[in-house]
């Protein structure tokens, strides 16, 4: 079976584990998910987590995952657990909750 087209278009939900609550994380993903062409959202979890969605070409969606596990981020990423999924589409922004 063929890979995926890097220009398909896809939702990737991104969990990120760590010090990233209180230290401009989700606005700096916003920033990034922006810069790159994506909607969505980003969410503070009750148990210290971020969630991460994000919408829009693959190869956009893939960098973005890159930025939050390599990237110079606020706070202390410990872990990012990813999963790629058909888009539901229906934003066209990047939210923070």
């Amino acid at each position: 079976m063929p890979s995926p087209s890097p220009d398909a278009f896809v939702r990737v939900d991104i969990w990120v584990h760590g010090y990233v609550q209180r230290v401009g994380f989700r606005w700096w993903v916003r920033c990034r998910a922006l810069e790159l062409g994506l909607a969505g959202s980003a969410t503070n979890k009750h148990d210290g987590r971020v969630h991460v969605v994000a919408e829009g070409p693959r190869s956009q969606c893939e960098r973005l995952v890159e930025l939050v596990k390599t990237g110079d981020t606020p706070g202390r990423v410990d872990l990012v657990v990813e999963n790629y999924s058909t888009p539901r589409g229906g934003r066209n922004e990047f939210l923070i909750r």
